[in-house]
């Protein structure tokens, strides 16, 4: 049995829950992740798990093995990596998550850069709008818009500013937007519903000390950004959305910008990572050029 390669398999279990999840993360078939789990179980002549047909239970003496062995290979993958001189040049596999805006938007235009500075680095980029379990699938890191998970290291990076527009079509049959309170009944909306929660974000209009919410229903609703601004193109109605996301397609005036004179609040950005005494010099690399980069997004 390769005992090191067994306690990494044990720790994926732990933190999967099942061990579907930790062999498709570890790309490895079940039966193996089986086989491993029990050949650790006799080598340690306990029982480490508990199996049912949904989960796994850790039982007292796998926790405790599970904290013992998290702190050795954390400690083990920093000497291998300061040995291989990996801090110069990281390598290995990198699992970023963020929604649909950010990624293309932001992320993927620029990826190009940090792949020519770190080409040992292999990317692998989940695009969702959910929120995902960073420990439960095995993720790296994500770049949010919220940080309300304590269990998480979270770092702000940045923020991204507002915008609330329209299709020149859709103005030329509906009218100006001249105050806030006019989306109110006077227009169509497209609203933009948390892949998450399933609730319509409600738009938020500011000017001095005065705030206007706008909370009524949507003609239309879609839960996918780039969804949103295509339905913005198509003339579906008023959307407010992130800027960066749609100053393309004002500046080629297939959108037009309405109520410039009541932005709404910047919206943060937070990269957040599971905790670790010890952060790899993968995810310190990429966290340093992601801050680095929506510094100059506006």
């Amino acid at each position: 049995m390769d005992q090191l390669l067994a306690i990494k398999v044990f720790a994926r279990v732990v933190e999967a829950g099942t061990f579907t999840r930790a062999a498709d993360s570890l790309q490895m078939p079940k039966a193996t992740v089986t086989k491993l789990i029990q050949s650790l179980e006799a080598h340690l002549q306990v029982k480490l798990l508990l199996r049912t047909t949904r989960r796994v239970t850790v039982t007292p003496d796998g926790a405790a093995y599970y904290e013992r062995t998290s702190r050795l290979m954390s400690e083990l993958s920093e000497l291998d990596a300061s040995l291989r001189g990996a801090q110069a040049s990281p390598r290995g596999r990198l699992r970023i998550d963020t929604g649909g805006a950010i990624a293309s938007g932001i992320l993927l235009p620029a990826l190009p850069e940090f792949r020519a500075r770190y080409p040992d680095l292999h990317i692998d980029l989940g695009v969702t709008d959910r929120i995902v379990d960073l420990i439960g699938e095995n993720v790296d890191c994500a770049l949010r818009g919220v940080a309300e998970d304590s269990t998480l290291i979270s770092r702000k990076i940045g923020t991204v500013g507002w915008t609330t527009c329209a299709s020149p079509g859709y103005l030329r049959r509906r009218g100006k937007v001249q105050h806030p309170r006019d989306l109110e009944a006077k227009h169509a909306l497209v609203g933009y519903a948390s892949a998450r929660t399933s609730r319509t974000q409600s738009l938020v209009f500011t000017r001095g000390e005065e705030t206007v919410t706008i909370d009524r229903r949507p003609e239309v609703t879609v839960n996918e950004h780039n969804a949103h601004v295509a339905a913005a193109l198509a003339g579906l109605g008023v959307v407010q959305t992130l800027d960066f996301s749609v100053r393309p397609h004002i500046t080629r005036r297939a959108l037009v910008p309405v109520l410039g004179d009541w932005p709404r609040a910047p919206q943060p950005i937070y990269v957040v990572y599971p905790p670790s005494k010890h952060p790899s010099a993968k995810l310190r690399v990429f966290v340093d050029w992601v801050a680095a980069l929506m510094a100059k997004v506006r």
